[in-house]
């Protein structure tokens, strides 16, 4: 599934920026949506999103992706999931990605798509990088490049994503053992940047 809908705190840096009183209605919201009292959840993400509230924002996206509590509303979520994407929510860039690629309550647009995924990689979404190298495999917004293929399958499957298990293994049958070779060192450079970032920032 190239979507992530689930409720969650994000990135450590929200956590830190943001207002004690803001973490808390997130809290409430995530709480009220988990035990499926979404007039109570809609209630909390949209006195969240009012104030540009980027968690706030992403929770409605999903709301409106899922057709919970709210009609269905593929433009809705699209526009949701922009707000809180430009303001580094890697959940809703994934979920962006995704809309982008399939056109759907936004125009199709590949390039878009790998944009977003990259960004949610950078951000620790789960995600995105299976998704990306499902974008490099195909040749989809991006040249067909089997050793980027791996390389986003490979840290995949680092983040426990048992999808890019059978994606790697069939990439791998494309490639010699140098483009391997190559795919794992840049995953590896890659690991170095973004991952140490990242718990710097936790």
């Amino acid at each position: 599934m190239k979507k992530k809908y689930c409720i969650e705190v994000l990135v450590a840096i929200t956590i830190c920026i943001a207002p004690c009183l803001v973490f808390a209605d997130y809290q409430a919201g995530k709480d009220a949506f988990d035990r499926m009292d979404y007039p109570a959840a809609f209630k909390e993400f949209k006195a969240l999103a009012d104030q540009n509230d980027a968690s706030g924002q992403y929770g409605l996206g999903v709301m409106y992706d899922m057709g919970e509590g709210v009609p269905h509303n593929s433009k809705e979520a699209a526009r949701w999931y922009g707000l809180a994407a430009e303001q580094g929510n890697a959940d809703a860039q994934n979920n962006l990605g995704a809309m982008y690629e399939a056109g759907e309550g936004i125009s199709e647009d590949s390039k878009q798509a790998v944009k977003w995924y990259r960004k949610a990689a950078e951000g620790h979404n789960f995600d995105a990088p299976n998704n990306l190298g499902a974008m490099y495999l195909t040749g989809i917004g991006v040249p067909r490049d089997y050793v980027r293929a791996y390389m986003w399958f490979d840290l995949a499957i680092r983040r426990g994503d048992r999808a890019a298990t059978k994606n790697i293994n069939f990439v791998k049958k494309k490639m010699t053992p140098d483009q391997i070779m190559e795919a794992q060192s840049l995953a590896n450079k890659w690991m170095d940047i973004y991952i140490t970032r990242w718990k710097r920032l936790r």
